[in-house]
């Protein structure tokens, strides 16, 4: 059975308000993600937190802290789309690395592939619970300890360019290109840490336009039109 750990923006989440939640972006997302369940793919996914919190522009917030408000900010996003997944029939877990009450589950491996196992769309919050490391990390991590095929990185534009396509109308898109060359040429798809370790794992990744329709589903289960990001 298909293993996918699916990594969602945080402004994604914000559709055209670009802050908090926009309830209708995320059920749009939310009926995709159920197409690709039903057809027998186990989900993983890591969701940003920048439709609440961009700590590191700030000067005045010592890094430790600001990365940990940033934390929280994706765990308030992972519970909120959760409950949006459960209201058309999906279900659901979400896990943080650190205890927090009855909102959470507290992350083991174990647990995480017994979930997948009976059905749920597992959901990783709160980063990998250390700061200095982003949510890039946090979903290679996740995807390679739940064994994933291949994550799917949902962005604002269909896939990698040799240049910000906003800027350059001449700007090309790569169907396909190396792990290796990302990282030589500091491309920015995700982080040089995150980079690194999905090349020393060799999981492939899946870069894709979330605003495309049906973009989910068809990058997932359908034809893919954005642009792979290969290991070999």
């Amino acid at each position: 059975m298909k293993s996918v750990l699916l990594k969602l923006s945080g402004e994604a989440l914000a559709g055209d308000k670009h802050t908090g939640f926009d309830e209708g972006t995320v059920r749009d997302v939310a009926l995709q993600v159920k197409k690709v369940c039903d057809s027998g793919v186990r989900i993983g996914i890591v969701t940003g937190g920048g439709n609440f919190w961009r700590g590191r522009s700030s000067d005045s917030i010592e890094r430790t802290k600001a990365d940990q408000i940033g934390m929280l900010a994706t765990v308030m996003n992972c519970v909120y789309v959760s409950e949006v997944f459960r209201s058309i029939g999906l279900k659901t877990k979400v896990f943080t690395p650190y205890a927090m009450g009855d909102i959470t589950l507290v992350y083991s491996k174990d647990a995480v592939m017994d979930a997948l196992d009976q059905g749920y769309v597992v959901f990783f919050a709160g980063g990998t619970g250390h700061p200095y490391f982003s949510t890039d990390t946090a979903t290679v991590l996740r995807a390679i300890e739940m064994e994933a095929d291949a994550i799917y990185l949902a962005k604002s534009i269909d896939g990698v360019y040799d240049s910000d396509p906003a800027k350059n109308s001449d700007a090309r898109k790569y169907d396909e290109i190396p792990i290796s060359r990302v990282i030589d040429e500091r491309l920015g798809v995700i982080d040089l840490a995150a980079s690194v370790l999905a090349f020393e794992n060799k999981m492939p990744m899946y870069v894709f336009g979330l605003n495309e329709k049906d973009g989910i589903t068809e990058s997932i289960i359908g034809s893919f039109t954005g642009t792979v990001i290969s290991v070999d």
